[in-house]
């Protein structure tokens, strides 16, 4: 899993669109949470992205771009943010998914992907990094808040 404080790694994923969306591409511009979902059919995970949809004025105020990765395909993502009209880019692995490409790897003999949170700031520096197995612990909202604060605070907008 990624650290606090560590450059965000040069990860390549893709949108339901097909276009690149690089971790660390965001440097001079906005913050940008990825909130790694489970899988799509988790509803814990759905309703951690109900949350960051009812949040989404908050984040934006702090120019927090959010994004969702999930493991699925690029076509069942793009059906999943349809079917639940998810306002935010939804992002897969061009090779593997994108959890295994920031270290969130399945546990427990292989059968549970690993969700979470990393919060970028516009520097390209990792100001938020939390990952669980279980898909209750995955989202740190409380984690999440505290360093969307901190941005504005330490100037990492």
């Amino acid at each position: 899993m990624l650290e606090t404080g560590s450059p965000a790694p040069d990860v390549v994923l893709e949108d339901t669109d097909g276009q690149a969306v690089r971790l660390s591409g965001h440097r001079g511009g906005h913050a940008s949470l990825i909130y790694f979902m489970r899988s799509t059919s988790c509803p814990v995970c759905n309703r951690h992205v109900q949350d960051l949809i009812r949040r989404r004025d908050e984040l934006a105020a702090h120019d927090v771009q959010v994004f969702v990765a999930v493991p699925e395909d690029r076509k069942e993502a793009a059906a999943w943010k349809a079917e639940r009209q998810v306002p935010f880019p939804v992002l897969v692995g061009r090779r593997g998914t994108p959890h295994e490409m920031i270290g969130l790897s399945r546990k427990v003999f292989g059968s549970l992907q690993q969700s979470g949170s990393v919060l970028i700031d516009s520097q390209g520096v990792i100001r938020h990094a939390h990952g669980a197995t279980l898909p209750t612990g995955g989202y740190d909202k409380k984690g999440i808040l505290a360093a969307v604060e901190g941005l504005r605070a330490g100037g990492g907008r």
